[in-house]
């Protein structure tokens, strides 16, 4: 026996009944083969069975792990997923204006193009000029005969051999090298020159003490790495002292930096300088 169904009538404004046959029509309820009914589609609407919102309402923390989702993909070299999930966004997405500004100009940013390009040239080992782009909006060509393609802190970054070496105050042996982010990275071109066989690099000495000895995880750049009870004795080949200091600062009092002598004494007159930001006067 049939079951008795209940009669609602609706008062509408013109041109709603057209938009709910619309609405029926896309989520597949009929009357029959071909008429769409909208009495189906309101009555899966409120049993739950469907959602006919048209936009996505994120709160604050899905936004920040959104940003850092697509920021992480873009960083570890997935650019078209992190595409994929911008689009989806700016498509769907109840975005405020400048999130949807940010999206926008990160899915508009050639990175993948430029990333292809810079493997070929280090593949080909053909010299090339970077169009680099700074904070402060200034843009600075750097000339290229060494290149690299790094992760570093979990971000994918280009490391170069360049003749520019003012305003890089790191050691003289290694002037010449520089970091480069991939977002910031406006054209290139291929110019004419002798390829080096690699980045400038120098030998540094750091002793590992306490717990750190044994926790250390060795990394692809140590030449030497020897165990003496709760000492561990490690030599590693840097390019740059800058990224070097920074994992330094992070293990503490457990490492101690050995040598060169000049490397040492560049990392104390930083740590000097730090404690000088903590002197009683410049509370």
């Amino acid at each position: 026996m049939p079951r008795k169904k209940e009669t609602l009538t609706l008062s509408i404004p013109p041109g709603v009944r057209q938009r709910l046959d619309q609405l029926a029509a896309q989520f597949g309820y009929y009357w029959g083969q071909s008429r769409p009914s909208p009495s189906a589609l309101i009555t899966a609407i409120a049993q739950g069975e469907i959602s006919v919102s048209t936009g996505l309402v994120l709160t604050e923390p899905q936004i920040e792990a959104l940003q850092r989702a697509v920021k992480d993909m873009v960083d570890a070299g997935h650019i078209n997923e992190a595409k994929s999930v911008i689009t989806l966004l700016l498509s769907y997405g109840d975005l405020e204006p400048p999130l949807k500004q940010s999206l926008m100009q990160q899915v508009s940013q050639p990175i993948e193009g430029y990333r292809l390009q810079l493997e070929q040239f280090i593949n080909q080992q053909q010299p090339f000029l970077v169009s680099y782009g700074r904070p402060d909006k200034s843009l600075f060509d750097f000339t290229v005969y060494c290149a690299e393609l790094n992760s570093i802190e979990k971000r994918l970054y280009l490391q170069v051999w360049c003749q520019e070496v003012e305003d890089n105050y790191d050691i003289p042996e290694l002037k010449h090298n520089r970091t480069l982010r991939l977002d910031r990275i406006q054209a290139l071109a291929a110019i004419d020159g002798q390829w080096r066989g690699q980045l400038d690099s120098i030998d540094v000495e750091i002793h590992l003490l306490r717990g750190l000895a044994r926790a250390y995880e060795a990394r692809f750049n140590d030449v030497v790495d020897e165990r003496f009870d709760d000492l561990r004795r490690v030599i590693r080949r840097i390019h740059n002292t800058f990224w070097f200091f920074r994992e330094v600062r992070r293990y503490g009092a457990d490492c101690v930096i050995v040598g060169p002598e000049h490397v040492r004494d560049r990392y104390v007159c930083e740590l000097a300088n730090m404690m000088a930001l903590y002197a009683p006067e410049n509370r």
